[in-house]
């Protein structure tokens, strides 16, 4: 599933972007969907920009709602949605210009796994040079 085409793969999404997918797919707004869970419609919000995720509790209500499984919420594999229809066949440059994006974002999601790693090393190196 690592093809240029699964929109909310893994490499190609994060579980916000799945999240406001399907939210939207579903025709709910933020606040619509922030209402049947009991939360505030800022908390969605962050939801949906990755600055924080739902407990497990409300990760269940989610994945219900939004009619996704909650394996697809969290890492786009299992029951979930198709990716968007492209409204326009007719425009190649944006389809290239989407691909390339994806792409990058794939090489930004490598880089700052792999800056973890580095980071981790140098720390434990500190740790044993004390």
């Amino acid at each position: 599933m690592n093809d240029e085409n699964d929109w909310y793969g893994p490499d190609a999404a994060t579980f916000g972007d799945r999240l406001a997918g399907a939210r939207e797919a579903g025709g709910m707004t933020q606040s619509q969907l922030a209402r049947r869970l009991g939360v505030k419609k800022a908390t969605i919000a962050a939801w949906e920009n990755d600055l924080s995720e739902p407990r497990a509790n409300r990760l269940s209500m989610l994945a219900g709602m939004v009619n996704v499984s909650i394996m697809w919420l969290l890492t786009g594999e299992g029951e979930g949605m198709d990716a968007p229809v492209e409204a326009d066949e007719s425009a190649p440059e944006l389809a290239e210009v989407v691909a390339e994006l994806r792409s990058i974002r794939g090489e930004m999601r490598a880089s700052s796994e792999r800056a973890a790693r580095l980071e981790k090393r140098v720390r434990l190196m500190l740790e044993q040079s004390k």
